[in-house]
């Protein structure tokens, strides 16, 4: 019932132990896994009788899923594990290794593990200072401190802008202090699927002529895991490019 641990255990379980993934991890514009596979598998929105008309052994959530969900699925006797947003690559790694021991499969997790090292090797940086640089969502979000983006960011040759002046996850940045104080590079991570995207587009950004703007897929936001390994990768490529 959570979108970031579906795309681990999509890779750490066998096909027939995942008997349903969250149906956020069905719709493009908030799956962190290929979408092909998870239309394949049984979608839940996440309520107590969809999980018993399933009988699984256990159930993975969020620190997002309600209390009384919680509640009434341990009344039940069901094991229920929560798992919360990774805000840097150790955590995401830990929340695999664990994932994959639920599933009784550790070394796949350790492979996982494996394959996330050596992306973010293969994506480390040439000598030099890091890139200033504002990942900005729709609506003029930005993830501040304490984000897995923010040690991405750091690790593939960026400093987070918005992290390095206070801000927080999901604080504001408008426009104008865009304009005002810009940062040497804009990663646009806007949803497509939002109209809320064409601040990220504004013409007024045209005439930062020391600022370069790329696009991020704004799913490679949200989980670790196997975004982790995207993530760098589209980072670095920006990286070269500049």
């Amino acid at each position: 019932m959570n979108p970031c641990t579906d795309a681990i255990l999509a890779e750490v379980a066998d096909p027939q132990q995942l008997l349903a993934i969250s149906t956020y991890s069905q719709d493009p514009a908030s799956s962190s896994m290929d979408l092909a596979r998870a239309q394949a598998i049984r979608g839940v929105s996440g309520t107590v009788e969809e999980v018993l008309a399933l009988h699984p052994d256990v159930v993975v959530g969020s620190s997002f899923t309600a209390p009384a969900t919680q509640i009434a699925l341990q009344r039940l006797g069901y094991r229920f594990e929560a798992f919360g947003l990774a805000g840097t690559v150790a955590e995401s790694k830990a929340q695999v290794l664990a994932l994959a021991a639920i599933a009784g499969h550790p070394d796949r997790g350790e492979a996982m593990v494996a394959r996330i090292d050596a992306a973010l090797a293969a994506a480390a940086p040439p000598p030099g200072p890091p890139v200033p640089t504002v990942v900005w969502q729709s609506g003029g979000i930005v993830p501040g401190q304490g984000t897995l983006i923010t040690e991405l960011l750091a690790r593939t040759g960026f400093i987070n802008f918005a992290a390095a002046r206070g801000m927080q996850q999901a604080d504001m940045l408008p426009l104008e202090v865009m304009l005002a104080d810009p940062p040497r590079l804009i990663l646009a991570a806007g949803n497509p699927y939002s109209d809320e995207d064409r601040l990220l587009s504004h013409p007024a950004l045209s005439g930062l002529k020391n600022t370069r703007r790329a696009r991020l897929d704004p799913v490679l936001l949200w989980c670790g895991g196997p975004s982790i390994v995207k993530t760098a990768a589209r980072l670095a490529q920006v990286r070269r490019a500049l």
